[in-house]
């Protein structure tokens, strides 16, 4: 299994970026089976969620709920991969080894962990104080 960090989500979400086409290749010719994890989600709303918050202007909101809308249209068409009891067990157990990244990153390679799934990350320098984590950048 694969799973997409927040910052990899956002390039197959954000079909101006130069680097969707390549990826989006890269992706598909990897043949493995690939997931989005809840907390990337979370992240995801939460983004779009803020930025509708601090605009005022009904004209300026326009494209900000239209680019919302693509994000559920998009998250339709793939499989969620859960914050469950094994992955919760893994984030106990790495903040008592004082594993130092912040919680939604640590969550997310704690899915990544209890699925045993590659992720895909541009954060390689901090996921990789997670030990037993499969972590690469396929953006560079």
């Amino acid at each position: 299994m694969i799973l997409l960090d927040t910052d990899h989500l956002s390039i197959l979400l954000d079909e101006r970026d130069a680097r969707h086409p390549p990826f989006r290749a890269r992706l598909h010719a990897a043949g493995d089976f690939l997931a989005i994890p809840i907390v990337g989600i979370e992240e995801q709303l939460r983004g779009w969620l803020a930025k509708l918050h601090r605009v005022y202007d009904p004209q300026r909101q326009i494209v900000p709920y239209l680019r919302l809308k693509r994000v559920f249209e998009f998250l339709r068409e793939w499989p969620i991969a859960e914050w469950n009891e094994p992955a919760a067990d893994h984030f106990s157990h790495l903040r008592r080894l004082r594993v130092r990244i912040g919680t939604q990153d640590l969550k997310i390679a704690c899915i990544a962990l209890a699925s045993d799934a590659l992720l895909l990350s541009a954060n390689l320098r901090d996921f990789e104080q997670v030990p037993g984590l499969r972590v690469e950048d396929w953006l560079r």
